[in-house]
C-alpha cells in the first residue's frame, strides 16, 4: 500500500537545519494497522504530511499502490489525496456553519462529478458512528467525541484505501477517546489500512503494528 524508500526531509530555521527525516524506509501492507511515536521533533508529523500528500520529500521515492507520487504536480498529488487518503485530526476541522451532514459531504466539493452514492453514504456512516439523530445539528451542539466521530465519517465518505489519524484522541476524555478508537479498529477490521501518529503509549498498543521515530529516524519497527 505504502512505501517510502530513503526520503529525506528538512526544514531552515533561525538556528539552522532541521532534518525531520533523515532518510527514512518504510513498507505499510494493505490492511494493516500502524501506530506512529516518538518524543516531540522526532518527525511524526513530517511523515503523516509526507504519507497524506500534504508535503514533499527533498529527496527519496514515496510510493502509494505502486504510484510514486513525489514527482506528480499538484493537481495529480490532490486527486490522489482526495480519492485515495481519508484524514482524521485532533482539531476535528469541521466547518461551524455547516451541519454534521454537510461536514461529511465536505471532501464532494473537490471532485468534479460527486458519486450519485454518496449523500445516501453518509447518512449510513452518520449511523455507523451514532450520529444519525445529529445530522441536522452544528458542531457547536456537539460533544467533543460526537464532533471526532463525525470527523472519522467525513474521512470515510469516499472510500478512501488510507486513513490517516492524527492524534485523533488528543483533545477527549477517556470515554470518547474509547468510542473513536473502537472505530478506528473497525475500520481496520473492514480492509482499510490506517496510520495512526500518536504521543500516547495506550492508544498506540490499539495498532498491531509499532513505529517510533526519534532524530528522523526510525529506530523500532515491530509489533506491540
Amino acid at each position: 500500500m505504502i512505501e517510502l524508500q530513503e526520503v529525506r526531509r528538512s526544514y531552515r530555521t533561525e538556528g539552522g537545519t532541521v532534518h525531520a527525516l533523515d532518510g527514512v524506509d518504510l513498507v505499510i501492507g494493505a490492511g494493516e494497522f500502524v501506530a506512529v511515536t516518538g518524543p516531540s521533533g522526532s518527525g511524526k508529523s513530517s511523515l503523516l504530511n509526507i504519507l497524506g500528500c500534504l508535503d514533499r520529500p527533498d529527496s527519496g521515492r514515496y510510493l502509494i499502490e505502486g504510484q510514486d507520487v513525489a514527482g506528480l504536480d499538484d493537481e495529480a498529488t490532490s486527486d490522489i489525496r482526495n480519492r485515495k487518503i481519508g484524514f482524521v485530526f485532533q482539531s476535528f476541522h469541521l466547518l461551524p456553519r455547516l451541519t454534521v451532514l454537510e461536514n461529511v459531504l465536505l471532501p464532494l466539493r473537490f471532485h468534479r462529478e460527486p458519486p450519485a452514492w454518496a449523500e445516501d453514504h453518509a447518512r449510513e456512516l452518520l449511523d455507523h458512528v451514532g450520529l444519525s439523530d445529529r445530522s441536522h445539528h452544528r458542531p457547536n451542539e456537539l460533544s467533543g467525541g460526537q464532533v471526532q466521530r463525525a470527523a472519522i465519517a467525513r474521512a470515510l465518505l469516499l472510500k478512501p484505501a488510507l486513513l490517516l489519524a492524527d492524534e485523533p484522541t488528543g483533545n477527549l476524555d477517556s470515554k470518547s477517546a474509547a468510542d473513536v478508537l473502537g472505530l478506528i479498529d473497525q475500520v481496520h477490521r473492514g480492509g482499510q489500512t490506517v496510520v495512526l501518529v500518536t504521543h500516547d503509549h495506550d492508544v498506540a498498543a490499539h495498532a498491531p503494528r509499532g513505529i517510533r521515530l526519534r532524530d528522523g529516524r526510525i529506530e523500532f519497527d515491530g509489533p506491540h
